[in-house]
């Protein structure tokens, strides 16, 4: 699952706006490579109930032994929810997965779902066990309270999501380079305008890699002082295609919720 926003320009306006639509179910990062088996130990896999059968619909990273952090609009059905970690390709058992039941879902408390646009798209997930903490399976960094990333700032997506628009679903888990886009610069009308927040964090847009359905809720991994630390939770891009030209991947930033992620983790 992720988000599309629908660009649809109003006749004979004097501010055009932004109409919303969803980006649905399992998608993949565009423009891609295999990444190495458990390159990224603290991704995870949020699957869904259906029948009598699991299914990936989004990302998430495991923040500590019993908490994930997703996107909210990853979590807006009312089904059953589990998480896989230590996961690398989702039609195989590589021996290093760990399946734990969500046991909570906490959503900011100004999540829209009909506004994604408005911000606010994060979420934590408590889990009803603790998770075994490996060389499979580790916590994610997060970023001190505040930070921006300079623009141009090499980061990497990486997710189980399409690997084109409306294309295939990859089984082994993709990773994609996705530099920062300045607010400065992804503010402007040339890219997302008054779409993008500066809560919000655009990576890409280079019209070749991007996120895409199913990527949503997993990191954006970027190198600070030689440590991943996880800056963004993918939220949302273009319906005019997920790796449309100057329509960046547009995430939420972690570093803006740092204090609501810690008031609500226990």
């Amino acid at each position: 699952m992720l988000r599309f926003l629908l660009l649809a320009t109003l006749v004979l306006c004097g501010q055009c706006s932004e109409d919303l639509s969803f980006l649905e179910e399992n998608g993949r990062v565009v423009g891609g490579t295999n990444s190495a088996k458990n390159a990224w130990p603290w991704q995870v896999s949020l699957q869904y109930l259906s029948g009598s059968s699991w299914y990936h619909t989004c990302g998430g990273s495991l923040i500590r032994a019993n908490w994930v952090l997703t996107a909210a609009h990853c979590v807006d059905r009312v089904v059953s929810f589990r998480v896989v970690l230590g996961e690398h390709n989702l039609s195989l058992n590589d021996g290093t997965e760990q399946v734990i039941a969500v046991q909570q879902i906490i959503k900011h408390a100004n999540w829209n779902t009909n506004n994604v646009a408005a911000g606010y798209d994060i979420a934590v997930l408590r889990l009803a066990s603790n998770a075994v903490l490996n060389s499979y399976v580790k916590l994610a960094t997060l970023p001190s309270s505040g930070t921006v990333l300079a623009h141009n700032h090499a980061c990497t997506i990486s997710g189980w999501g399409r690997t084109s628009t409306g294309g295939a679903l990859p089984s082994i888990l993709q990773q994609a380079p996705l530099p920062v886009v300045a607010h400065a610069t992804c503010s402007t009308s040339s890219y997302w305008g008054s779409t993008v927040k500066t809560t919000m964090v655009c990576a890409g847009g280079d019209g070749v890699r991007s996120g895409c359905n199913g990527d949503s809720g997993g990191p954006l991994n970027c190198a600070v002082s030689g440590v991943y630390q996880v800056h963004g939770v993918t939220s949302f891009v273009s319906s005019l295609g997920c790796n449309a030209y100057l329509k960046p991947t547009v995430f939420t930033r972690v570093s803006a919720y740092i204090s609501w992620i810690n008031s609500n983790v226990y």
